[in-house]
């Protein structure tokens, strides 16, 4: 992996709050708030990362006969991915839904674009394949009830959505390749932290990977103040590798609980 594929290691999270309020007593309809957010991005030469959404459906399972998707928002908006950093969400959606099972969310993408810190900017081909939206499968379903709440983590991987064309360092492109994930929240874990540097001050773009079974799971970076957040972990045990430029890098084990935030400090030497 080159270095400047590595700036681009990130999350945009869209996190959709199934929320149902006490309102004399209807459980046919849910509300729905749709937050988004994204992890730290170092700026080695992006300078800002932008998606235009216009539109987000949900698929309820539940509805048997006719038109089984719910729009859930359908106004072109577009997000700077690096204005939403550890956890800092934007909302989106603030809806009722009717309860039911939701199994699939579909995003529609107008616009992407990556601004250098050159001030060159690179508009990226949204696939032919928009007019069906982002395809994101949620497994196990997320269940809308009356009276109850329930949260959707949306991963959006810009790792893997924009592409480097190009040599190290002088890219003359991106391709364009929306990846997005789901994690049932009420389902998930977090973990966070703070990473120093061998003085004891805080470092801003140290990299934190998230290993599963020897397997990648996300990357994320240092914030200004070292501070780093990984949303939507599945419970279960991760090694977790800290690196930042020739220093050695760090490498710790973590067991991440069902809605419980893990918590990981640590200082090079």
């Amino acid at each position: 992996m080159n270095s400047f594929t590595k700036t681009l290691l990130t999350l945009l999270t869209l996190c959709l709050v199934f929320s149902c309020a006490e309102d004399d007593g209807d459980t046919s309809m849910g509300r729905l708030n749709i937050e988004v957010t994204d992890a730290p991005f170092p700026t080695d030469l992006v300078v800002n990362a932008m998606v235009t959404i216009y539109k987000v459906e949900a698929r309820n399972k539940d509805i048997e006969e006719g038109y089984p998707y719910v729009t859930l928002f359908e106004e072109e908006t577009e997000i700077s991915l690096l204005e939403l950093t550890n956890g800092v969400t934007s909302n989106l959606v603030n809806i009722e839904v009717p309860v039911g099972t939701y199994d699939l969310v579909r995003v529609h993408i107008s616009d992407a674009s990556i601004q250098l810190k050159n001030g060159e900017i690179y508009e990226v081909k949204v696939p032919s394949g928009d007019a069906s939206g982002v395809k994101v499968f949620i497994k196990p379903g997320i269940e809308v009830a009356g009276g109850l709440s329930a949260d959707l983590l949306l991963d959006f991987d810009v790792s893997r959505s924009f592409v480097l064309k190009g040599p190290e360092g002088r890219p003359n492109g991106f391709n364009f390749k929306p990846t997005i994930k789901a994690a049932n929240l009420s389902s998930v874990g977090r973990l966070n932290g703070t990473v120093l540097g061998n003085q004891g001050a805080p470092l801003d773009g140290a990299e934190v990977a998230v290993y599963a079974a020897d397997t990648l799971n996300t990357t994320t970076f240092t914030n200004a103040s070292g501070e780093y957040a990984v949303l939507g972990l599945k419970p279960g045990d991760y090694e977790v590798m800290y690196s930042f430029g020739e220093l050695t890098p760090i490498t710790k084990e973590v067991e991440v609980v069902v809605a419980n935030q893990a918590t990981i400090d640590v200082q090079f030497e």
